[in-house]
């Protein structure tokens, strides 16, 4: 009896721990809505707030309000799928801004400016589409969306078109522009000026009117921009001249600047033009189909790198010079340069096209294949501006003139060794004054011209 009653008072008192334990386990939470496609977690909903796809009475006051409310929580704004019509919008500090790649789009409406960040820490605009429609812009607005002195700038995965003047226009900030798709613009997708350290990177430009990607300062300075594995086309030179607009990629008076790994096809002038550019690397890029020197490094520069590019097509190839205003020290090697036609689209006032890769002072010249030229496959200093040049192990296949190399009065020092010279039916190596052709062929060597050492060539 005893022993019955201990058993049921144990297996009473199981049964009751076990229900207790039931009563106190907790309940699942229910389960989060999916977020919404691009949507960010955290993020705040802009439709919330009386913003919503196409709603033609929403102020771009209202629209920065909500902006301004995010920032302060240290949230991004997420755009949903449709057409936000937007002008004179100013963007608060702090601000993230994102939506659905190639659904969310902000439309310009036409007031003067479309966007605009000035004195910011941090701005970040991601995964929309920026029209402007090409629609007016202001006397004062120089861009679709302008930045000036913006600590910390971020556009990525953008789709910029549409602008009446230039897509970016910064100044005086510190920006990553990445991964975006930039197209129509009237004159440049990109004009940076006065930057810091920035990256130009992987980004898609194509048919702007005057210009692709600029880097330049006011004052010539460092600057240190990377230009790095963008693909560029179809960059016209709407304004004409004779080489300040119509260039993929531009840098002026922006030292410390490397362009490399890029893809250009269809420049007016240059698919890389370096002015007055210091310590710049011009590295391992396609260049194709340029209208004028495919790869320029001009005017006012010390040091100039320029290797492992590719020329296919334009009326220079590569042109590293103006020793007459200071443009000096320079590597060119393990370029292939080709296809070189002597028509541009100007009337040239000293050397003229058609030239495979020309340099004047304190430069190496070395291991680069040059095929297919209408004029000189090297040409080596231009009247006296000849200083401390190496032109060693290079080919040259099928030039009218291998190499053209001064030989006016007061020409400093060239070696020329170790080149192979292929079909030049007017000369492996001539010297010319200027214009004229002065010599006849110097591959053998010549003692005549002291300035020149030349040795170990061949001509086939």
């Amino acid at each position: 009896m005893t022993n019955n009653r201990a058993i049921s008072r144990r297996h009473l008192l199981m049964l009751s721990g076990l229900a207790m334990a039931g009563a106190i386990r907790p309940v699942a939470a229910a389960p989060r809505a999916p977020l919404a496609e691009g949507e960010l977690r955290g993020s705040l909903q802009a439709a919330q707030y009386g913003v919503t796809p196409d709603a033609r009475d929403v102020s771009s006051r209202k629209f920065r309000e909500i902006l301004v409310r995010a920032a302060a929580d240290n949230k991004p704004v997420f755009l949903p799928p449709g057409t936000y019509p937007i002008s004179s919008l100013d963007l608060p500090d702090n601000v993230r801004l994102t939506g659905v790649p190639g659904a969310s789009r902000l439309l310009y409406t036409g007031d003067g400016s479309m966007l605009r960040a000035e004195g910011l820490r941090r701005a970040e605009i991601s995964n929309l589409v920026i029209d402007g429609g090409n629609a007016w812009l202001s006397d004062q607005t120089a861009g679709l969306f302008s930045a000036r002195a913006v600590s910390e700038l971020i556009i990525e995965n953008c789709d910029i078109i549409g602008a009446s003047k230039t897509a970016l226009h910064l100044e005086r900030s510190s920006a990553r522009i990445e991964n975006n798709r930039i197209s129509g613009a009237a004159d440049y997708a990109l004009y940076a000026v006065d930057g810091r350290a920035s990256s130009v990177s992987n980004n898609r430009v194509s048919a702007c009117g005057n210009g692709g990607i600029l880097i330049h300062r006011f004052t010539k300075g460092a600057d240190g921009t990377q230009v790095i594995g963008n693909r560029l086309s179809d960059i016209g030179a709407r304004n004409g001249g004779t080489g300040p607009f119509g260039n993929a990629i531009n840098i002026f008076r922006a030292d410390d600047v490397m362009v490399t790994n890029n893809h250009i096809r269809g420049a007016a002038f240059s698919a890389i033009r370096a002015n007055a550019a210091s310590n710049v690397m011009i590295a391992s890029n396609q260049c194709l189909n340029s209208g004028e020197t495919a790869i320029y490094s001009e005017f006012g520069f010390e040091g100039a790198l320029v290797t492992g590019n590719l020329v296919d097509g334009a009326a220079n190839g590569i042109s590293v010079v103006n020793f007459d205003t200071g443009g000096r020290l320079a590597t060119i090697a393990n370029n292939i340069v080709r296809n070189i036609s002597d028509k541009g689209p100007y009337v040239h006032d000293t050397v003229g096209f058609g030239f495979g890769i020309s340099a004047e002072a304190d430069a190496a010249v070395t291991g680069n294949v040059i095929e297919n030229v209408a004029r000189f496959g090297l040409l080596a200093g231009w009247g006296p501006y000849l200083r401390n040049l190496s032109i060693n192990g290079n080919i040259v296949r099928r030039a009218a003139t291998g190499m053209a190399v001064s030989v006016v009065e007061d020409a400093g020092q060239a070696l020329i060794a170790n080149n192979l010279f292929d079909e030049t039916p007017k000369g492996a190596i001539i010297g010319y004054r200027w214009h004229d052709a002065a010599t006849s062929d110097l591959v053998e060597g010549s003692s005549r011209y002291l300035h020149l050492t030349i040795s170990g060539n061949r001509r086939s």
